[in-house]
């Protein structure tokens, strides 16, 4: 061990004249721990969030999406989707149909986002329709469908029939109505969305797209009864509270697009290639068509998480600020009470830099031990949040029903590096004033 190290190693570990030193020191120690506990835990946090929200949006929607500007839909989607899935870095495509729509159930409705899908090509860039818990997302293929419609209600969007319905009905007026309903196009709700609306799978729900009509009576919005067919969960509230699946060919009978599309969805093998890999499938397109990616999509929401990681940073910083100003005052009260020993060693010929060396080890020592121990109590307490779920959240204001952990090897080093430094900086001042310590003034009357 080097003379400086040893020395001031056998300064902490000494019984002192002054009790308060010791508890200073102890202060310090803690402080410091706390302090980078309280980082790791923190960042731990925020980084689960980010990565919490990236997993699931890019679980539930697709890398790049392409849509025709100025027009209302792609034609001839079917030759441009083959020839963009052989595009560098492409991994699957499926066309899609995104329009806002009114959901009804009797005299509860929900406005909801609905999304038209070939699950075949769907189930390759998202994983939306794998996370169905109740009923089957096979109702969603096309050769399903099944013929026939009958009237519906408008107002309470249950079944209704031309003649008036007796007091009883025979078993086989129920099996007609249940043929009926057999008969309908399927749709699959998000879980919070059926909640609100009271509906369970092969309950009737009624959809009601603006894009209306013209007749003779003006513009009629145009609706359409639904089958549930199945129920999603996703864990996301943003999707679980607002989305709905059907097959393509029901939702472009709704909207009365015809055989068109309003995007392509693609998946490419690099998420954080996503804009300049767009930017050559629109090249790759021609004119008119225009890319968006995920990280547009949801620029805002990424970036108040770079900030708050970066406010947190600063703000939890002060603690390991607040026991630096403790390791000044323990190693300046460390400094008075070993001055006579201090011009001992310089009478023996220490010289000035071994004797800031001193200080500058002893305050090193205190940074290093409680850096170690905040480390090991940080990501501690990071994998046991992690692990056990201990913190919920409410789905509604947050979009997941827990606090997320995900501790990074990074994270703790970057906040051990910062912790040493500020203690590093903290043993300046001590170490300076041990120096100038002259050894006959010192001695003179002792």
């Amino acid at each position: 061990m080097k003379f400086e190290l040893f020395i001031a190693s056998r300064y902490l570990r000494a019984k002192r004249r002054q009790a308060v030193i010791g508890v200073i020191t102890g202060i310090s120690i803690a402080g410091v721990a706390a302090g980078v506990a309280s980082l790791i835990v923190a960042l731990a946090i925020n980084n689960g969030f980010r990565q919490d929200l990236q997993d699931r949006l890019l679980g539930s929607t697709s890398h790049i999406n392409l849509l025709r500007i100025q027009s209302d839909g792609i034609k001839d989607w079917h030759p441009l989707m083959d020839r963009l899935t052989k595009e560098p870095h492409v991994v699957a495509t499926a066309p899609a149909i995104y329009e806002q729509v009114l959901i009804s159930r009797g005299p509860r409705a929900r406005g909801a986002v609905l999304k038209g899908m070939l699950p075949a090509y769907e189930n390759k860039v998202s994983d939306l329709l794998k996370t169905v818990t109740s009923g089957s997302a096979d109702a969603l293929k096309e050769n399903s469908q099944a013929a026939g419609e009958g009237p519906i209600d408008s107002r309470s969007g249950q079944i209704r029939t031309t003649q008036s319905a007796p007091q009883t009905q025979s078993p086989t007026d129920l099996q007609g109505v249940e043929n009926r309903v057999a008969a309908m196009p399927p749709i699959i709700l998000g879980r919070d969305m059926a909640d609100e609306l009271s509906a369970n799978v092969g309950s009737v729900v009624l959809v009601t797209s603006p894009q209306g009509e013209l007749t003779p009576f003006g513009m009629v919005p145009k609706y359409n009864r639904f089958r549930v067919a199945g129920i999603f969960n996703s864990g996301f509230y943003d999707y679980d509270s607002s989305w709905a699946f059907t097959r393509l060919s029901d939702a472009q009978t709704l909207f009365g697009l015809g055989d068109l599309v309003s995007v392509i969805e693609f998946k490419v093998d690099d998420i954080y290639q996503a804009a300049s890999i767009g930017s050559q499938l629109e090249a790759a397109a021609g004119k008119g068509f225009m890319a968006t990616n995920w990280m547009e999509q949801n620029r805002a929401l990424f970036r108040a998480l770079r900030l708050e990681r970066l406010v947190t940073f600063i703000t939890i910083g002060l603690i390991v600020f607040v026991a630096a100003l403790n390791i000044v005052i323990s190693l300046t009260m460390m400094v008075m009470e070993k001055t006579r020993d201090i011009a001992v060693l310089m009478s023996m010929g220490t010289r000035k830099t071994q004797v800031r060396r001193i200080f500058i080890a002893q305050g090193m020592l205190i940074g290093v031990v409680g850096t170690a121990i905040g480390l090991v109590l940080g990501y501690a307490l990071s994998w046991a949040g992690g692990h056990y779920h201990l913190l919920s959240l409410a789905p509604e204001v947050y979009s997941i029903d827990y606090v997320p952990f995900a501790p990074r090897a990074m994270d703790g080093v970057l906040v051990a590096l910062v912790a040493v430094g500020i203690s590093l900086i903290a043993t300046v001042y001590p170490s300076w004033s041990a120096a100038r310590i002259l050894p006959a003034e010192a001695l003179r009357y002792e």
